[in-house]
């Protein structure tokens, strides 16, 4: 409906309830009055439409023909006094006028002038194992809240997919029954799948979601505080390589070449997530927003209030303050159409006899990597962020540099696991650094 029709709508439905009214009351009143009446009340209740909801809002009908009954009856209420003071009713005539005049103005500007957008905010919501948040930027609050509760439902429906932790989910039924007999995936779980050994082919091999069997392997360690045998590592090792992972994309179906292999997405799931929630979002009428799924995060648009960027911190991986939003930042990055992720093994490490091994583990060793501390990638989208972030960490400094530098829209700072702080950066990170 446009704006035309629903002022010509209210004007309708208001003029009913007075007549209405003037024929329950007997009053006695003028049709130029009449329509002063009206077009204030009307105007009045755009006017708290703005104020309420800080955006655009179609007027309620009723709140203008109540709003409509009370001018009525104030302005009834002066017509005996207007007999001994005549004075009374110029002033109700000039305040009709500038209130007129006002009110019009105000219901120009309101419905076709600019619009303030509204930005909500999720809070946090526990998903993935870990905290995600959702701030979305729309004309108004509806709009608002549909992109908040989209966005959190695709986060909550990639978790049930490609969650390990989850017995019912795909991935789950995969590492159960993988090596016995192909099994099919849905198309989401299938490209996450496709998308990881695409990047495992990019990086040589660095990132690699086979490595679940490593994982294992030392969950069980810190569990038991013995540090794994070179015996065992060797084991593990030859149930990992995302070349022993076979896909089918006519059938859509996978399957493992291995006996014992198990697929691990807690590198790539939480970019895509981050992805399909953008994606929904802008579906929704979001004109703007930001995913966050555990420090992975991505934002579109532009954020409300007349600001620019979205400002990102970027943490001290040598801050170990925990809790949640914990961490002094170490560097503040200015985002608008792009992701960032960030990996490193200050935050998640298995403690076995007093030694930190990070839960970013080589493949081709068969430990953990920790010759960066930190590593952050800028990329247009969370997944590319999302798998790059954790390869580089496996790479190191010189040779994940390099690939960086080859790959369009994508940048990286890096921190390396030594005491005293240093930056290494790509050529174009510079730009994103407040």
């Amino acid at each position: 409906m446009n704006i035309l029709a629903s002022l010509l709508i209210n004007l309708v439905i208001i003029g009913i309830t007075m007549e209405v009214i003037l024929k329950i009351t007997r009053m006695k009143i003028s049709s130029i009055s009449f329509y002063v009446v009206a077009l204030i009340s009307l105007a009045a209740t755009r006017i708290v439409d703005q104020v309420l909801y800080e955006a655009y809002a179609q007027t309620s009908l009723w709140t203008g023909a109540w709003v409509s009954s009370v001018l009525i009856i104030l302005y009834r209420a002066t017509i005996k006094a207007r007999n001994k003071f005549p004075f009374i009713n110029t002033i109700i005539g000039c305040i009709a006028i500038v209130g007129l005049a006002a009110c019009l103005t105000a219901e120009v500007y309101f419905s076709f002038g600019d619009k303030r957008p509204v930005q909500l905010d999720s809070g946090h919501h526990l998903v993935m194992g870990t905290f995600a948040r959702v701030v979305a930027v729309a004309k108004d609050s509806g709009t608002a809240e549909k992109c908040i509760q989209a966005a959190l439902e695709e986060i909550r429906k990639v978790d049930e997919l490609m969650s390990d932790y989850k017995d019912d989910s795909e991935i789950s039924e995969l590492n159960r029954h993988g090596a016995e007999r192909a099994v099919r995936v849905s198309e989401s779980t299938y490209e996450v799948l496709q998308t990881s050994i695409e990047f495992s082919e990019l990086t040589g091999g660095a990132f690699d979601i086979t490595v679940g069997p490593l994982v294992d392997l030392f969950h069980s360690a810190e569990k038991e505080t013995v540090a794994p045998s070179k015996e065992q590592i060797a084991q593990a090792k030859s149930k990992v390589g995302y070349e022993k992972l076979k896909l089918n994309s006519q059938n859509r179906t996978v399957k493992f070449s291995v006996e014992g292999m198990r697929v691990d997405l807690g590198g790539i799931a939480k970019g895509y997530a981050i992805d399909k929630a953008v994606q929904i979002m802008q579906t929704c009428g979001a004109i703007g927003g930001m995913v966050d799924i555990g420090g992975d995060i991505r934002c579109f648009g532009t954020p409300a209030r007349g600001k620019d960027h979205w400002l990102i911190g970027l943490q001290d991986p040598n801050d170990t303050t925990d809790g949640l939003g914990a961490g002094q930042p170490l560097l503040v990055l200015k985002l608008a159409d792009a992701a960032i992720a960030t990996s490193g093994g200050y935050r998640r490490f298995a403690l076995i006899e007093g030694k930190k091994y990070s839960h970013i583990i080589d493949t081709k060793t068969g430990y953990s990597s920790d010759q960066l501390a930190s590593v952050t990638i800028i990329s247009k989208n969370a997944i590319d962020a999302d798998a790059l972030a954790t390869a580089v960490s496996v790479m190191g400094a010189e040779k994940g540099l390099a690939l960086i530098e080859e790959l369009p829209q994508t940048e990286a700072i890096l921190i390396p696991s030594q005491p005293k702080l240093q930056l290494i950066k790509t050529s174009g990170a510079e730009k994103y650094i407040r």
